[in-house]
């Protein structure tokens, strides 16, 4: 998936740059489900500024941060907040936040069972294996009183940070879009809700567990940090933190996919 991923972007940005970027168009790298959906809707909002929106479609986390700060796109919209520091710290990106989106409460899923009290000694559980999802997986599961870790607040927690697991547990650390594949082979899976909405899982009806809304796991657009200020990236903040687009995601995702931004106070209201 890794290598399919660079290399359409390769192919993508080989174009773009050969023909030259056009004027007012801002081309942001988006995984599919709800991000590049809530990029689609905006379209037309921009084009009646001028505006030209192209969402490049990823499906791979390690891609849109370095494809951003190399100037291949203007902006990116997949990750939440602590993903976003840790590749910062990683890698040293020159990457900023300009708009906080929505939360997509992570939850827990299974094929084999229906409730988690159901769940058998020494069962299989497959988690992320990115850092920051894993941890956010953990904590979920810990919510759910099947393990304690270290330090119940640690954000950057891995399975070395368990100290208490009664019912003997196996986990398996999964890419996290290919965790909805794991349902036919492990008890339950611990899966990030646009990946669970891709695979057709509804978090409202099929979860066995969500995270609540008090997530520190915010969605956010990203683009370079001297870039803050550009007057079309100031645009695209305007129109996706609307009371229309909150009220908008509200109505598609039924709760999936949280609102979870104020109105941009330079924007005309």
């Amino acid at each position: 998936m890794y290598k399919k991923a660079i290399s359409f972007l390769s192919v993508f940005f080989l174009v773009g740059c050969s023909s030259g970027k056009k004027p007012h168009t801002i081309r942001i790298a988006a995984t599919t489900t709800p991000h590049a959906e809530i990029l689609e809707h905006i379209k037309p909002d921009l084009a009646k500024q001028g505006i030209d929106l192209e969402v490049v479609v990823i499906s791979d986390y390690n891609v849109p941060n370095r494809a951003l700060a190399d100037g291949s796109v203007e902006a990116n919209f997949f990750q939440h907040t602590p993903f976003l520091q840790a590749q910062i710290a990683e890698f040293h990106y020159p990457l900023a936040i300009l708009t906080p989106v929505h939360i997509e409460p992570m939850g827990v899923y299974s094929k084999k069972i229906d409730n988690l009290k159901e769940l058998r000694e020494g069962a299989v559980i497959s988690i992320p294996n990115d850092p920051t999802n894993e941890a956010r997986a953990l904590l979920l599961l810990q919510e759910q009183h099947l393990i304690v870790l270290k330090d119940p607040t640690n954000l950057k927690a891995t399975i070395g940070d368990i100290v208490s697991n009664p019912h003997e547990f196996e986990f398996h650390e999964v890419d996290a879009a290919l965790l909805p594949r794991t349902l036919e082979d492990v008890d339950v899976a611990v899966i990030n809700t646009n990946f669970a909405m891709q695979a057709g899982l509804s978090p409202l009806k099929d979860a066995l567990a969500l995270e609540g809304e008090r997530s520190p796991f915010v969605n956010v657009i990203v683009v370079r940090d001297n870039e803050l200020k550009d007057p079309d990236l100031q645009a695209l903040k305007c129109i996706v933190t609307t009371d229309q687009m909150r009220a908008w995601i509200i109505e598609k995702y039924r709760g999936s996919i949280i609102p979870e931004f104020s109105h941009a106070e330079n924007c005309k209201r």
